[in-house]
Formats: C-alpha cells, structure tokens, sequence
C-alpha cells in the first residue's frame, strides 16, 4: 500500500436460502456480524455490485467485495461531507480520475481523519460520486505516500476497475530510496500481517498472513543508499514499506519501518540538508497502467517524483561526486 486492494470472496453454493448477515459472518469469520453489517449498510461491502439489506437471502456464488483499507482504517459510522482539499487531477473523462496525491493527503475519513481527504475532495469536485461507493475509490496510498491514484466515477466503472485490482491486471510502479546498497534487483515473496506486538504496523509473518509479492529494480546506486522502482503483484497494507525493511533496505525516512536515519561517511551538506528535511518515507506511485474501464484500451500515466524526494535524490548524486 503500500496500495492495498479490495477483498473479494464468494458466498459458497452450499449457503443458498442463508440470510446474507450470516453468510457473511461464515465468509469473513475475522469480523464479528455487527461490523459486517456496519460495512454493508454504509456501502462498504458490496455483494454483486450491490449492497443489499443483511436479511436478503443469499443464492450462492455472489461475488462479495469488501473495500480496500476499509477494516483497519475506515470507521464506518462516518460520513464523508464535501470539502475543497487540494490534489492534482493527471486525468479525467467521463468514467474516471486519475489523480496525483500530494503527501499528507489522507484517502478517506478514519479515527483521527474525519475531515480534509482525498474523498472530501473528490466529492467537492464532483457531487456526482456520492452515487460510487467512497467516492469512486479502489485503491488506496498511505499518508505519506505520494503518487498516482485511480478514481472510478461510475458504478460500472467502479466494478471493472475492482476487478481488474483482483485479477492483478493493473500495472502500479513506484520509485523508492531505500537505505542500504542491493547487488541486484529483487522479488520479495513473503506473506504480510499485523505485527504480532505493535498494532499500528504490519510485518513478515510464517502464520496468518496474507500473501504478498513486491519485485524491485536498481535505477542507481549511491554510496549509502540506492534509487529503485517498485512494481507490486499484491497490494496489503504498507507492502513495500515491511517488504524493503525485511530485506535490509528500509525506506529513507519512514517513521515506522526506516530505523534511525543513516548517513554514509563524511556525506554531502546537501545530502544531509535534504535527508533533514525529508519528514515521511521516500516512496512515490509514478507510474499507472491499465485497461480503461469503459473503451478497454490500455492506458498509461505517468508522474514525477515530488520536490521533497528530488531534493534527497539531488543530494545523493552530489555526495557520490564529491567521493568520486
């Protein structure tokens, strides 16, 4: 996450004639049957594209979805009202947004996060997605993370899109400093679940997790520290974030995953200047590609890292040739 996809399971056949609730807490016994109807009355489970009332009588092999983030970030009692927050818009047309979220931009409203989101802005810039379960939302970045998003502005549009999250054809590249120097490129196949003594983190674990795969590139190598793009096959929570620390390169100045920041010998003013200044971790979603949802071409967007992540990626090359 660090983009973390939609939940989609099915209601088995044997379940026919059941009442949906129930069906429900069969399929997701991880959730007690009052939040599972919470989610579903706030439209935050959908069976079939809909979300039905919980005493609707199941008919077996319905396609459930439960919104991305939505167990551990979202609380579904709230109401996300309009409100004008700044993100860029890369594109738009009539069945989709794509927008470039800055950092410190939550997704959508939480504990804490009740206002001042992506999806406050989304429904201030277009009332219309009040009608799309979130605002059109399928995905989600962390905080701090910044980049690319897709935003759904039809409900069919909504529905494609969550399959093509589910059927991994949408291509999510990221670029990333990481601390520490890799011989070479990576796959990280290692499932992720919360951490078993910090709730507010998620980690590599052997039992319970859910399976995860992240594969990784060199761009350049510095003397302490390597540029690299991410591309993701899952999407759980933080992925890239426990991923790269569980292989020794956590991410320049994560707060929860980084460790203490590290320099290497006698570094550059500017490098140091600019790891100083860099107040979340450097990981940047540059690069969308998928299938329009409507027109079915594939389509590519791409977005530069921001000021604050050139700034350390500046500083990096200034080091390396002040030690060449």
């Amino acid at each position: 996450m660090d983009t973390q996809e939609p939940d989609i399971r099915h209601i088995p056949a044997g379940q026919a004639g059941e009442r949906l609730d129930r069906a429900l807490a069969r399929l997701f016994p991880e959730y007690s049957r009052t939040r599972l109807q919470e989610w579903l009355k706030a439209g935050h489970l959908h069976v079939n594209g809909m979300s039905p009332a919980p005493r609707t009588l199941v008919l077996g092999g319905e396609s459930v979805v439960l919104d991305a983030g939505i167990a551990e970030q979202v609380d579904p009692t709230l109401d996300a009202a309009a409100e004008d927050v700044d993100f860029g818009i890369v594109h738009e047309d009539e069945a989709i947004l794509v927008v470039n979220k800055p950092a410190g931009l939550v997704v959508h409203p939480a504990a804490g996060h009740r206002g001042g989101t992506l999806q406050n802005g989304l429904l201030h810039y277009d009332p219309s997605l009040a009608a799309v379960p979130r605002a059109g939302i399928v995905h989600r970045l962390d905080k701090d993370t910044t980049g690319l998003m897709v935003v759904a502005r039809t409900l069919a549009a909504h529905n494609r899109l969550v399959t093509q999250l589910h059927d991994r054809a949408i291509v999510r590249e990221y670029r990333a400093i990481v601390t520490g120097v890799p011989v070479a490129g990576d796959t990280i196949d290692a499932p992720i679940g919360r951490h078993p003594r910090d709730r507010q983190r998620q980690a590599v674990v052997r039992t319970g997790g859910r399976p995860a795969v992240t594969h990784f590139r060199i761009e350049r190598k510095y003397r302490g520290h390597a540029y690299i793009r991410v591309r993701l096959e899952t999407g759980r929570t933080h992925q890239i974030r426990v991923h790269m620390q569980h292989a020794g390169l956590p991410l320049v100045g994560d707060p929860q995953y980084g460790g203490r920041p590290q320099l290497p010998r006698s570094p550059a003013p500017e490098l140091r200047d600019a790891l100083q200044a860099l107040h979340r971790q450097a990981l940047h979603a540059a690069r969308l590609e998928m299938s329009h949802p409507e027109r079915g071409d594939w389509c590519t967007w791409e977005a530069p890292v921001p000021a604050d992540f050139q700034a350390v990626l500046d500083g990096l090359e200034a080091d390396l040739n002040a030690h060449v």
